[in-house]
């Protein structure tokens, strides 16, 4: 229908990168600066949160950069489907949650890695 916008595909790619980058690296920072804190609200050990802080971070600024892009997004889609596997077989959370959130974000953030993968990113990255 709109077929000039087509131009700004690299863009839109660069946007989706720097989005999923700003929420894994936020959220890695505070599982690594907080680790203590955060473990106990999601139920690891304090190590594996930490670990999970920084492979969160890690995997964000590989996005961002496009730096090792589709193994940051494979880090990233294995991270979030994990999370998801604890909301649905321990937490038994549902789609939208009834008493917390359920995993309807985290699955946004699988596919939203699933299209970096199968881009590369796109062709506005810094290392391919």
């Amino acid at each position: 229908m709109f077929p000039q916008l087509a131009q700004f595909t690299d863009l839109g790619f660069l946007l989706l990168r720097l989005m999923v980058a700003a929420v894994f690296v936020t959220s890695g920072w505070s599982h690594a600066t907080k680790s203590e804190e955060r473990s106990k609200s999601i139920g690891m050990s304090q190590g594996f949160t930490l670990f999970l802080g920084v492979a969160e971070m890690a995997g964000g600024l590989g996005v961002a950069f496009g730096v090792l892009t589709q193994p940051a997004a494979i880090g990233l889609i294995l991270i979030m489907l994990g999370a998801i596997q604890k909301k649905i077989f321990v937490w038994h959370t549902g789609f939208w949650g009834e008493k917390t959130y359920g995993w309807h974000y985290e699955l946004m953030l699988v596919l939203m890695s699933l299209v970096i993968l199968f881009t590369d990113g796109g062709r506005w990255v810094l290392r391919k």
